[in-house]
């Protein structure tokens, strides 16, 4: 018997709804402190292009570290697998913007979606694409096939004002020799990607490329099935900080989450998932937003497992 994806994403709404609210925003950057906490958005795009949703799923959002999902496809895309030169593959157990463990491992950081990593990939699509204002931006843009998404230009303006830590990180990084650009200009470029504001529906027709083995909207093969394969299993090991293990255990699924509150999840040949929910747990995904998934998946069966 077929599913009735909007009557389970419904239930998934209800299942949650006493958890709207729950957790704490992001305060360590005062445009994301400034969220109402009360929302709660649930995005699916199918393989074949059917999209359902439920909630908030058309509110926009920041979506902070989801960005670093389109940068590094972006820069596998443009370069093959140069990329692992400079970054590892490896989960991090540790904060997303550690410095200790990036001097232990002498600039090598452990994996793309810790802020180390992702401020070497955002170098080496700088250098990739220098003449491009905000590539992550055009790429979300035709993936969702929403020519209106933008930056918010108040985020970044918050973000760059408090960025001590990244910057710090940058430089470490150059001390090391794995930044080739200017600091200020990679900076530049990995705040304004984070900056980008989109909604779960958006969200998660952007990142269905990634369930459909790397085939981009228009048909055009963006990345090798090897490529996708691989890139779903680093969001699996290390999309999540050090939460990567019980987000495997509780969904089962590839995924990344951003501190705005905003989770992307893969189903491979299936579908691409958003949730979103502003309040965050101790590890800083969304509270509800790792709830709803789970439910959803218990619901649905869908896992790679």
């Amino acid at each position: 018997m077929p599913l009735d994806l909007q009557e389970i994403l419904d239930d998934v709404h209800e299942a949650v709804r006493p958890l709207i609210g729950s957790g704490s925003v992001a305060d360590y950057i005062p445009r994301l402190a400034a969220v109402n906490p009360d929302h709660f958005g649930i995005s699916v795009m199918m393989t074949d292009g059917t999209q359902r949703s439920s909630g908030d799923a058309d509110v926009e959002f920041s979506i902070q570290s989801i960005s670093k999902v389109f940068s590094l496809a972006l820069v596998i895309a443009g370069d093959g697998d140069e990329i692992w030169q400079r970054v590892d593959r490896e989960p991090s157990g540790a904060a997303f913007n550690s410095l200790a463990q990036l001097e232990y491992k002498r600039g090598i950081p452990r994996n793309p979606f810790m802020n180390a990593g992702a401020l070497v990939v955002a170098d080496h699509l700088l250098s990739l694409t220098p003449d491009a204002d905000d590539p992550v931006l055009d790429f979300v843009r035709t993936e969702s096939g929403n020519p209106d998404i933008s930056i918010d230009a108040l985020t970044a303006a918050s973000e760059l004002a408090h960025a001590d830590r990244n910057s710090s990180i940058a430089h470490l990084l150059r001390s090391f020799g794995n930044l080739i650009n200017d600091v200020d200009a990679v900076l530049d470029r990995y705040v304004r990607q984070c900056s980008i504001a989109m909604s779960c529906a958006d969200l998660a027709a952007a990142g269905a490329f990634l369930a459909r083995r790397g085939e981009s909207a228009d048909g055009r093969l963006l990345l090798s099935g090897n490529q996708t394969k691989r890139m779903n299993a680093v969001m699996l090991t290390s999309g999540f900080y050090d939460a990567a293990g019980e987000f495997a255990y509780r969904v089962g699924l590839p995924g990344k989450s951003g501190v705005g509150g905003g989770i992307l999840a893969v189903v491979p040949d299936v579908c691409s998932i958003c949730v979103w929910g502003p309040g965050l747990d101790s590890s800083g995904n969304s509270l509800i937003g790792m709830a709803a998934l789970d439910e959803l998946t218990s619901r649905t069966g869908w896992s790679i497992f």
